[in-house]
């Protein structure tokens, strides 16, 4: 047992890699065990996650070496140069990993019930399994060009999941063409930024690369290149323009793992500024370019959404508008870096919020997403024109519907409305015009669910849907642990903030720490 949990966060990686290819065999033999499989993997795999978590928050970042117990060549003065593969595991790279373990294990959990309708299970749970290895590569990597071998694997296991029932219709094909396109030029981009890191400072080790940055020309253009990359992958106006169909087009459980693998991006697109490049930057620049990019986000997010008669793309633009909260907050943050008093009073609490409504997001997405996928499960359609009354027999879907829009409208007491007060309380303190956008947003996102809510829920019940029963239990299960989250959340936010939440945001901001884990000296 205790060589298991000393090598966990290899075990994170490896469990569902291995997973992923025992399915397709496992297939031939016995159809019903691979959810079995899957969801029993994904829930050891967050099982593992939780006691690194544990680790981290109480002991400090965990360097894991693989092949090898160090990190590499001892050189003077106490420094090292790294050789090998590594994983630096901070706290706020195991914050991503937990929400990566939740959303997937519930992912598991859904499909089980939801893919007895469809062929290809195998398929399905061994992309969906790929998925998941991909997104805790890309959180808990230490060495860039690792970064981007995890990067493609999201990327390629994605095209196939947002494509996967193309055979029905034509725009799952169309959705998954375009992901692709974006996805390979975004690959490519990321590719040439490494290729100036590595020409001029020999090194991928994010951490050596941080202490040997001269920001030079080169670097700057690595940064303009990663920025934009990360952003459109993220999901950000004005490079969202894949986001919509991906999201809408893609089975319910993976728009819910889409959604947690575009904040994957997001969080290195944290990383890079704050890890990479920080105290060479001019913080003041870059933090405003990251609130426009939010801002922007959060009011055309928004506005697209209202229009919508989709369901699921309503939601893919709401999830746009969100990710504004996230660029917000973190871009006040790193506005206000250098500027101590600043960053004390308000910097760290408008990152606190920004980078709690990462975890918020994600539950209440997923679970909004969840019942968005319940509804075409039994209803056939997507279009809410063409529902009404289903609360008579979706009884539980209903409630599970009314939290995920309490939550992402920012009502209390659920967890929207944390992360939310706290982006705004901070965000004014810098900028009040600022938090009242973000305020106006929330009020028409209110305003759009009520009105997904009557035309889906309310009214009498439709002759053609009085046959209509609730979804089975495994995918009922996946909608209330992601309620209950959302609900102990909303109750007890300090708690998530002052253990979670803010060791993240004190490893992402201190520089000198994360390289010191892997380099030692000062």
């Amino acid at each position: 047992m205790s060589s298991i949990l000393l090598h966990a966060p290899a075990l994170i990686i490896a469990l569902p890699l291995l997973a992923a290819f025992i399915t397709p065999i496992l297939g031939r033999f016995n159809r019903k065990t691979i959810s079995w499989l899957a969801t029993f993997v994904l829930g050891l795999t967050l099982l593992l996650t939780i006691f690194v978590a544990r680790q981290v928050l109480t002991n400090g970042p965990i360097v894991y070496v693989f092949g090898a117990t160090e990190t590499g060549l001892i050189l003077p003065f106490g420094y090292t140069m790294p050789i090998r593969i590594i994983f630096q595991i901070d706290a706020m790279g195991i914050f991503m990993g937990l929400i990566t373990a939740v959303v997937a294990f519930l992912a598991a959990v859904n499909s089980s019930s939801y893919m007895e309708q469809h062929t290809g299970l195998d398929k399905y749970c061994t992309l969906l399994l790929l998925l998941a290895t991909s997104m805790f590569g890309m959180e808990l990597t230490g060495d860039i060009f690792n970064f981007f071998v995890f990067f493609e694997i999201a990327s390629i296991s994605s095209v196939a999941l947002i494509a996967f029932h193309s055979t029905i219709s034509g725009e799952p094909a169309e959705a998954g063409l375009k992901y692709m396109v974006v996805s390979s030029i975004s690959a490519l981009m990321v590719l040439f930024a490494i290729g100036l890191f590595y020409g001029q400072y020999n090194a991928l080790n994010i951490a050596t690369i941080a202490r040997a940055m001269q920001f030079t020309q080169l670097d700057k253009i690595a940064l303009i290149l990663l920025v934009t990359v990360l952003s459109m992958k993220a999901g950000s106006v004005p490079m969202h323009m894949w986001t919509p169909d991906a999201y809408s087009e893609a089975p319910a459980a993976i728009t819910m793992i889409l959604v947690a693998a575009s904040q994957a991006s997001l969080y290195a697109l944290f990383r890079i500024i704050f890890s990479l490049y920080n105290v060479t930057l001019n913080t003041v620049a870059v933090g405003w370019i990251i609130i426009i990019l939010g801002v922007l986000s959060m009011f055309i997010g928004v506005t697209m959404a209202i229009i919508q008669t989709d369901i699921k793309r309503l939601m893919a633009y709401h999830a746009i508008s969100q990710t504004g909260y996230m660029l917000l907050g973190v871009g006040v943050g790193l506005a206000v870096l250098t500027n101590p008093a600043a960053l004390e009073s308000f910097g760290i609490k408008a990152m606190e919020g920004g980078i709690f409504h990462i975890m918020n997001h994600a539950m209440y997405k997923g679970l909004l997403f969840l019942t968005a996928g319940s509804l075409f499960y039994r209803t056939g359609t997507r279009d809410l024109n063409k529902m009404g009354g289903l609360a008579h027999n979706m009884f539980y879907t209903a409630i599970f519907f009314i939290i995920g829009a309490a939550a992402i409208a920012g009502i209390p007491p659920f967890n929207g409305f944390a992360s939310k007060l706290i982006i705004y309380e901070s965000v004014y303190q810098f900028n009040p015009l600022l938090s009242i956008i973000a305020m106006l947003v929330s009020i028409l996102t209110l305003a759009s669910f009520v009105k997904v809510f009557h035309s889906a829920f309310l009214g009498p019940q439709l002759e053609v849907y009085k046959s209509v029963q609730e979804v089975p239990k495994s995918m009922v299960l996946a909608m209330a642990t992601l309620a209950c989250i959302i609900v102990f959340f909303g109750l007890f936010p300090d708690i998530i903030v002052k253990y979670i939440v803010h060791p993240a945001v004190i490893a992402l901001i201190n520089q000198a720490h994360y390289t010191a884990t892997i380099l030692g000296g000062i």
